[in-house]
């Protein structure tokens, strides 16, 4: 773990080291003007370059999804659909014909999840990016690569691990999953999390513990704290860490976040969960 965790977390300071080697003493350009912008030609004169005449939009072809604004009513669609998926499966079903989140509509793939559902811990994204999309697995580019040796420095992987986003769909050119986007898909993430039913839950960065949450911290203030996160008729125990993507461009970061996963492993330790055993050695 001590050489896994050396990779995972390089640390720029001699701590790091001591607190890897007592990993297993845990308790368990500006833009031209627009035609639009610009005046009108004068009366009877040819039309300037630019002022052509634009063609009328087409109308929608009959049976194609076009985009709609998000509203109340579509959210209690989502909490209906949600409530109704009695397993992961079903849950992924209706998911791909939840047609009330526009993001779908720009996306090549539902990204769903990846990793053990059985699993004591559950780690939650944002949204998933180009990589994910193409692949329609979360946390497969540069920033789940960091993941898997985050993982594997306290003994766990993929088999021993579930693994998902807030968000579902790819947001055109990586962009910020709105508000409105993120509370429809609010109701299938906090579904997802019932089915699976976790022993620790782990935020990704700050984005996902926010909307799962409430909390009005920052992720530098919140990173680290265990949170009781209300869920049906329990409770489970949560963390909020570093996102990889940040943590990528943040190297001199990393120390914190191998502090939360040593208290992530401990936690792990204490409820009884067992390593995988290739990382565990």
């Amino acid at each position: 773990i001590e050489e896994l965790a050396y990779d995972a977390f390089p640390a720029s300071e001699p701590a790091a080291a001591a607190a890897a080697a007592s990993a297993s003493s845990l308790p368990q350009m500006a833009e031209s003007p627009s035609a639009a912008s610009m005046p009108a030609p004068a009366a009877g004169r040819a039309p300037l370059p630019g002022y052509e005449s634009q063609p009328a939009p087409r109308p929608p072809v009959a049976g194609t999804h076009q985009a709609v604004l998000p509203d109340d009513e579509a959210i209690v669609a989502a909490r209906d659909a949600a409530r109704s998926a009695a397993s992961l499966e079903e849950l992924k079903a209706v998911l791909a014909r939840f047609e009330a989140c526009n993001l779908r509509l720009t996306a090549k793939s539902l990204v769903f999840a990846d990793g053990n559902p059985d699993a004591d811990v559950m780690f939650i994204g944002e949204a998933p990016g180009r990589e994910e999309d193409r692949q329609g697995v979360p946390f497969v580019g540069r920033s789940g690569q960091l993941l898997d040796r985050m993982l594997a420095a306290i003994g766990l992987d993929r088999s021993s691990a579930y693994i998902t986003n807030v968000v579902p769909w790819r947001p055109p050119g990586n962009r910020t999953p709105s508000p409105q986007e993120t509370e429809i898909c609010k109701p299938f993430i906090l579904r997802q999390i019932e089915l699976v039913a976790p022993k620790v839950l782990v935020f990704l960065g700050g984005a996902s513990a926010k909307a799962l949450t409430g909390a009005p911290e920052g992720i530098l203030r919140l990173r680290g704290k265990w949170l009781d996160m209300p869920l049906g008729a329990g409770r489970i125990r949560a963390m909020a860490t570093l996102h990889p993507a940040y943590l990528l461009r943040t190297p001199a970061q990393k120390r914190y976040a191998w502090r939360d996963f040593l208290e992530i492993r401990a936690a792990l330790d204490a409820a009884g969960a067992v390593p995988t055993d290739g990382a565990s050695e």
